[in-house]
């Protein structure tokens, strides 16, 4: 295998959602304009996660090379002509899903956390897609139903609400905190 020559290495190993990517952030702060960052991690999720974040902040995702249980993600850092990083502008608290929830309006819920976070625990009734696979199952989503999607910590479903909308989804709105602070009814797929 040809090596790829990095400016950076970061090590994310054993870390879980968000933080890959909140050390990705400050890693990224310290590069120059076109220097190339290698992000070692172990959560599975971050493949999905590390190219959304590269996407929306105008960075450039090279893509992902596994070696044991290692990904090990390449980004370019973008220079002043890019994007700036962007947030979903239409955001809701836990508290306000709650209660469009008891109202019985039509709408859907959509989980995008890894498979394994939502059997554990899951808003009732939640459609569960994975970021990383939502780009091929947006056939399964009305795109004039109102889309509350949710995450662990909102930063994964702001990733996900930006993509719906670019794709044409009308109302698109992100929960925060998400499930990291949803202290509502749950189930879980296991019973």
């Amino acid at each position: 295998m040809e090596m790829i020559k990095t400016d950076f290495v970061l090590d994310a190993k054993g870390l879980a959602c968000p933080m890959p990517i909140v050390k990705t952030k400050k890693a990224m702060n310290n590069l120059e304009a076109g220097q190339v960052l290698e992000v070692q991690a172990t959560d599975r999720g971050s493949k999905a996660d590390i190219k959304a974040w590269s996407e929306s902040s105008g960075h450039q995702y090279l893509g992902t090379v596994e070696e044991s249980d290692v990904l090990k993600h390449y980004l370019r850092k973008a220079n002043g002509e890019e994007k700036l990083e962007k947030n979903h502008p239409h955001v809701i608290t836990n508290d306000e899903l709650e209660q469009k929830l008891s109202s019985n309006e039509e709408l859907i819920v959509l989980d995008v956390r890894e498979h394994a976070e939502y059997v554990f625990r899951h808003i009732p009734k939640a459609k569960s897609i994975p970021l990383g696979e939502l780009e091929n199952r947006l056939d399964e989503l009305n795109p004039e139903t109102p889309i509350y999607v949710v995450c662990r910590t909102g930063n994964r479903s702001d990733l996900a609400a930006q993509k719906l909308t670019d794709k044409g989804f009308k109302q698109v709105v992100n929960v925060v905190p998400g499930m990291s602070g949803w202290e509502s009814q749950t189930e879980n797929a296991l019973n």
